[in-house]
Order: structure tokens, then sequence, then C-alpha cells
């Protein structure tokens, strides 16, 4: 059992038969009263945020998630597929689960598959892809004194703000966490 003190951003803990994922977090002392911890919650199964407030000092149920190395393979309507590294299984996830995941998500990528016991919760995949501009418009010269930025479609389909330098057939860096350009490959 775990306290609100123990809290941290990707714990994962049982609420209510339930399991989410704290997003955020944050201790308040209010001039009177007793202070508390407002937190955020993900459920990992449907997605859904909870706003929840905690009394400091409650204890709270941690739970463990187990992490299985595995390759994305394909998708087929709403299933996604992959491959788990060790048995070499191809394990069918839902795309609700990988929902947040699907516009990083290239043949062969290596993501992590999360379990609690024997259940599928989600994906976990890498805070930095590298993935191929398919298109993008070109850079006007002339328009580099500010940092001016302009869309690029990429191979997953997804499209992202890139600077003007930036051409079609790139290979370019990714943040999945954010979504955000970082720089060049």
């Amino acid at each position: 059992m775990a306290t609100t003190s123990d809290l941290k951003n990707g714990m994962t803990i049982e609420l209510e038969n339930a399991h989410y994922t704290i997003v955020e977090f944050l201790h308040v002392k209010p001039g009177k009263g007793q202070a508390f911890v407002r937190t955020k919650l993900k459920n990992v199964r449907t997605g859904a945020v909870l706003d929840r407030t905690f009394k400091v000092g409650e204890t709270i149920r941690e739970v463990e998630l187990e992490k299985r190395k595995a390759e994305y393979l394909y998708n087929s309507g709403s299933s996604y597929f992959f491959m788990d590294k060790e048995t070499f299984e191809q394990v069918s996830v839902n795309e609700v689960l990988v929902e947040s995941a699907i516009p990083f998500l290239k043949e062969n990528l290596e993501v992590d598959l999360l379990r609690i016991g024997d259940d599928l919760v989600g994906i976990q995949i890498p805070n930095f892809v590298i993935l191929k501009v398919v298109e993008t418009e070109p850079g006007v010269r002339g328009d580099t004194v500010s940092a001016t930025n302009k869309p690029a479609k990429l191979e997953t389909g997804a499209t992202v703000k890139v600077p003007l330098f930036v051409e079609g057939g790139d290979l370019i860096k990714i943040d999945t966490r954010t979504g955000g350009y970082v720089e060049r490959a």
C-alpha cells in the first residue's frame, strides 16, 4: 500500500475496482484546513479521465504493470497486431488501448505491452520515433527570420508542424509525448 506522499506521474493505482494511471498530481496546502492532493487519473482500459482529490496520508493501492517487449506488425480494422519478442506469439490489441499511439505506429516499431496479471491494458511506445516526411509545401525563401512552421504529412498519416527547411523525403525525430518535431534525423 502506498500513501498520497508516494504519488508520481505514470504510477498505476486501483480505485473503485478499476485501474488508473496518474497523469498529474498537485499537493495543495490551503491557508486553513487540511492539506490535500488533487490528481488527474486516466482509466487504463477506457482512457476516460477522472479528477480526484485525496486527503494527505490516505492509503492507495498501487498496481504493478508488467511490461513485455513486442513489435508492431499491422492493423486490420479496429485491431492492431503485435508480436511478443519472447514467445513470438501474435497479440491482437483493440484500437481503444492504442488510440494515443496510432499517429506514431509504423511497422517493426518496438513497443511495450502493458499487462496487469493476465489482462492486456495498453501499450507504451518509445518517447522518440523517427518518421519520414511524405508531403510538405516548400519553404518560402526569405521566411527564415522568425521561427515559422509549416504542416508536414508523415508516413504514418499524422500531420505535424515542422521548420521551413524540412522537405519531403526527410527523416525527422518526433517526440511521441507531445507530438512535436524535435530535429532532423
